[in-house]
């Protein structure tokens, strides 16, 4: 781990705590004053860099599933009542806009008036919906939405486990019937099984177990634990790997940082949630490799840059916004495991990052990214992708972590 980080400085728990919880609220306020559609009850698809909206944009089901679980885990810490307004309005979209009342499950895209964009089922959105619903739940009591998530969870397991060789599958049309292109994004390899999906099932289904403990869903968290614990974590390096065939054939040596330091603390508090005490000392044990694994990714100036590709060793130079926001609980987490000091200190060293670079102060919100000059990435500040998700759940996990 380099310990050289420009500019390095100590900082209070009780100072950073009320840091994080003033940047909590900043990144909300910009929701909903530009991402909430002011002619109507829904979301804009897109807001580009100078928060001008795209009307033309698709919605995307990621994006409001964020939204939903952002500001309902928001609004239980904050108590504003503008923050469980908008969990509603989520909600409502959801509802109203995304339910596929003909063969189950949740459309990827709509438009702005809520008609079908992209009506197949990635899992990977089913299981965003599924974490956010359980979070509004959480905080609402509302019953159609803890029904609902339970329907996904059964819809995910009916259709979507590979019951042959174990695992998700990617990605199935809007009736459940296999297709040809599962790629969650253009960047993605066309293979069956991602560890990126994998990942956000298990975190859904965590979250989901959370207000709801039941024995199968107990289950199905112990086995996705045991995935990663034989696949998707190479032993010989330490970092995710990515990409997968039906019989668990690697299929991309990639490595990315953000889902790295995601996974070391995020695979230990789904052990914690299911109360799985083997599992718990399993990926104890293994976040602090992985974190170190991470850890390579680090520059400088604190920031983690996007992915290293060791086959033709090329690093892409980017320092995109969510896994800076990865890097504070990653690193915090090593340092609660540890007490090593370094690891809080990269903490912090990732948060004045964050506060230097990747913060917009003239606009809100976090760019999408800089580039190796410190130009910024002129993409959206809120979109199909670039949520109020792993921004606002860093700040929530870390307040929750550092006792005032």
């Amino acid at each position: 781990m380099n310990e050289l980080v420009e500019n390095s400085k100590p900082i209070s728990l009780s100072a950073f705590r009320n840091e994080l919880r003033e940047e909590l609220e900043d990144i909300l306020q910009y929701w909903i004053s530009n991402v909430a559609d002011k002619e109507g009850d829904g979301f804009y698809g897109s807001v580009d860099n100078n928060n001008q909206p795209d009307l033309t944009a698709p919605v995307g089901l990621v994006m409001v599933s964020r939204i939903l679980w952002a500001f309902s885990a928001a609004a239980a810490v904050t108590g504003n009542p503008a923050h469980r307004q908008m969990a509603d309005r989520a909600c409502a979209v959801i509802r109203a806009r995304f339910t596929d009342r003909k063969f189950g499950g949740m459309y990827w895209s709509v438009d702005l008036q809520g008609e079908i964009a992209d009506p197949k089922k990635q899992l990977y959105g089913q299981a965003f919906c599924v974490y956010g619903l359980a979070e509004y739940y959480r905080l609402t009591a509302d019953a159609d939405a803890i029904v609902t998530a339970i329907e996904l969870f059964r819809l995910i397991e009916l259709f979507g486990f590979d019951r042959e060789k174990n695992g998700y599958i990617e990605a199935f049309a809007r009736d459940w019937s296999a297709m040809d292109d599962l790629r969650l994004s253009e960047k993605d390899n066309n293979e069956r099984k991602t560890m990126n999906t994998h990942l956000h099932v298990i975190e859904a289904y965590a979250n989901l177990y959370s207000v709801w403990p039941d024995t199968q869903l107990r289950e199905r968290i112990q086995n996705l634990l045991g995935l990663f614990d034989k696949h998707f974590i190479n032993r010989e390096n330490f970092h995710l790997q990515l990409f997968f065939d039906d019989d668990w054939n690697t299929k991309s040596a990639l490595q990315s940082y953000g889902h790295d330091i995601e996974a070391a603390w995020l695979l230990l508090q789904c052990a914690v949630t299911i109360g799985d005490q083997k599992y718990i000392e399993e990926f104890s044990r293994l976040a602090i490799p992985v974190t170190l694994a991470a850890a390579e990714g680090l520059d400088l100036d604190g920031g983690l840059w996007y992915e290293y590709e060791p086959d033709t060793s090329t690093l892409i130079r980017e320092k995109h916004s969510w896994p800076q926001a990865e890097a504070l609980i990653g690193f915090f987490n090593a340092w609660e495991l540890t007490g090593d000091s370094a690891f809080l200190q990269q903490c912090t060293d990732s948060w004045t990052f964050i506060m230097k670079h990747i913060k917009d102060r003239q606009q809100g919100e976090w760019f999408w990214g800089i580039q190796a000059d410190y130009s910024v990435m002129l993409k959206d500040k809120a979109g199909f992708w670039k949520c109020p998700y792993h921004n606002s759940r860093a700040m929530l996990e870390l307040i929750s972590r550092i006792k005032p």
